[in-house]
């Protein structure tokens, strides 16, 4: 089976489905990733990409190192503003992805809820959920989306969408996996107790686990899922 990944920063595909990444690769799925905004440069008052080239790099490099561990098959990353998708038309957020999907025919994809605070990723769910719609002869049969942790749980109830999972992915094998992975992004990883912790990912993984009665888990909220 081909899956595709949708993420819009470099580490927020191993946040929200790195273990289950790793568990599609175990099983011989071909999963590729495609990773939108470069990751850096919102840290900066306005945008300066020449001025954090070495940073791009080493987050570009954690990325790559990030998705071998998990086995992927292929991972791209693309450099859009950070945190500024929203100054970007839309349709050239749909047409990237689609390009994903003309290359990959995935038959699963994961991208992020649309009611994470993070700018970027509600505008990558809505790009997703466009190019991803059910036209006839689509090979894509399920639309899940992820939780990413600092952002998520950290939108306000009532300002958007809540998350509220109804898919699980047992991960009780594989979360070794996505610790290793986060490791590789250790620039993005934060001390206890912040939320992007990785103590407090793992956390997250074994509560959502004790959730469906296994050991660790991965939490989804079903978009779309055919039964053929």
């Amino acid at each position: 089976m081909n899956v595709l990944i949708v993420a819009a920063h470099p580490d927020d595909e191993v946040l929200g489905c790195g273990g289950t990444i790793a568990k599609h690769s175990l099983k011989g799925d071909q999963v590729h990733i495609l990773i939108v905004a470069e990751g850096v440069t919102s840290r900066d008052r306005t945008r300066t990409p020449d001025k954090r080239q070495s940073e791009l790099s080493a987050l570009a490099q954690s990325a790559h190192q990030a998705s071998q561990i998990l086995g992927a098959a292929s991972i791209k990353l693309l450099d859009f503003p950070d945190n500024r998708l929203d100054s970007c038309d839309l349709l050239d957020l749909i047409k990237v992805v689609e390009q994903a999907i003309d290359q990959h025919h995935p038959e699963v994809i994961y991208t992020h809820h649309a009611g994470d605070l993070n700018i970027d990723h509600r505008r990558i769910h809505e790009a997703v959920v466009t190019a991803a719609r059910p036209i006839p002869a689509s090979r894509v049969k399920t639309l899940l989306f992820f939780e990413v942790a600092s952002s998520t749980e950290w939108q306000i109830p009532g300002s958007a969408p809540v998350f509220i999972p109804n898919w699980f992915v047992n991960v009780s094998q594989t979360l070794h996996l996505k610790r290793k992975a986060l490791e590789a992004y250790s620039t993005e990883m934060r001390p206890w107790p912040h939320a992007r912790s990785i103590s407090a990912i793992e956390h997250l993984a074994r509560w959502r686990g004790a959730n469906v009665g296994v050991e660790a888990a991965e939490a989804f909220v079903v978009g779309r899922h055919l039964v053929t």
